[in-house]
């Protein structure tokens, strides 16, 4: 049998179907027997101990600059900083480095909340949904037409700032993202307001401390001129850093609606795109580039997906699965042009009719 996954702005393709769920069955029999779901813990020792190094290496280098223009610099290697310990926070998240849920929970709010700004709670709930259905514009929050519409159905829909910024979403995508370390703080706040939100009030002690430190360190060492652009620089940097992170993964990939769903390896492969390249790539996009491997297998240590992607593309060959892989700057091309064919109903004439 075969069904139909829409690809994009209204497009499908023919995939097979195979019934009973067995197919991942057999692809995590295979990943389990090669070793790959085993914690590395001297791996993620020595990486979070080069990224603690770095972020106190950026500090203590922030106050020996002091009032100076050259605190931008600073400013900009903080950025990349703070996106390793997004990274780290993501695998934390995943349990990819500790195998007890309440340790991961406490390491990766102490990384999130007090190192970076970003609400842990919040955004765990959020990568969960995306997880567990990617790319489906009714279950995934980072498709739901927010700023950007990510289909002509959704377009056709927008109204107010996402019909006015949606005409050109896709020349204004990159600089969008530069707001997103921005969006992360304010999220992270904003989701304290949530009841249900698990350990709220540490979330929000360790919040305020990181806001408290880093406008306190910036105000104490810098004047407030030279504070507020290394306030701009260095968040933007770290937002544009993080977009040019995820943007790859999922960008125009094909999207789901309603009762489409298929099963679970489908769901995931079919969803993702995969971002060739060497050892630097892996550091640079903390292992994302291997997306299809992720999605699959998220508590798999980022290191094993290399590894991993040799048995899984072969896998879906065998199964006749769609597997793409692309250049980084490719994988660019395809998310803005999805996301110029998505606007298209904006940028249409209005014909009037009596």
């Amino acid at each position: 049998m075969s069904t139909q996954t829409p690809l994009g702005a209204g497009t499908t393709v023919d995939t097979p179907v195979r019934r009973g769920g067995s197919d991942y069955a057999r692809l995590s029999k295979e990943i389990k027997h090669a070793g790959l779901m085993r914690r590395r813990p001297f791996y993620y020792g020595v990486r979070m101990a080069l990224v603690a190094s770095a972020f106190a290496g950026g500090w203590l280098a922030f106050v020996a600059v002091g009032d100076s223009w050259w605190t931008l610099a600073v400013a900009a290697f903080l950025a990349l900083v703070f996106g390793q310990i997004a990274l780290v926070t993501h695998d934390v998240g995943h349990r990819q480095v500790f195998r007890r849920t309440p340790v991961s929970a406490l390491i990766g709010r102490l990384a999130g909340n007090l190192g970076i700004g970003m609400g842990y709670g919040w955004w765990q709930d959020k990568h969960s949904r995306h997880h567990a259905n990617p790319n489906h514009e009714e279950l995934d929050p980072d498709v739901a037409p927010d700023i950007l519409v990510w289909s002509q159905a959704q377009a056709r829909a927008a109204s107010g700032l996402p019909r006015l910024i949606g005409k050109a979403q896709a020349y204004l995508f990159f600089p969008l993202l530069a707001l997103e370390g921005f969006n992360l703080h304010v999220a992270g706040v904003r989701a304290l307001a949530d009841r249900s939100l698990k350990q709220r009030r540490l979330e929000g002690t360790l919040l305020a401390a990181h806001f408290l430190l880093y406008f306190g360190a910036l105000f104490v060492m810098l004047s407030p001129g030279k504070a507020m652009v290394f306030v701009v620089v260095h968040q933007c940097l770290f937002g544009l850093y993080l977009g040019a992170i995820f943007a790859p993964n999922h960008k125009g990939m094909p999207t789901f609606t309603g009762n489409d769903r298929p099963d679970f390896l489908r769901r995931q492969v079919l969803t993702s795109r995969n971002v060739r390249g060497s050892w630097f790539t892996d550091v640079v996009l903390g292992g994302l580039n291997y997306q299809i491997e992720h999605h699959l297998f998220p508590s798999m240590p980022s290191p094993n997906l290399r590894k991993a992607q040799l048995l899984v593309h072969r896998y879906c060959d065998e199964l006749g699965v769609a597997y793409l892989q692309t250049s980084l700057i490719a994988s660019y091309g395809q998310a803005l042009k999805s996301l110029h064919q998505a606007s298209r109903p904006l940028r249409q004439p209005i014909h009037l009719t009596r």
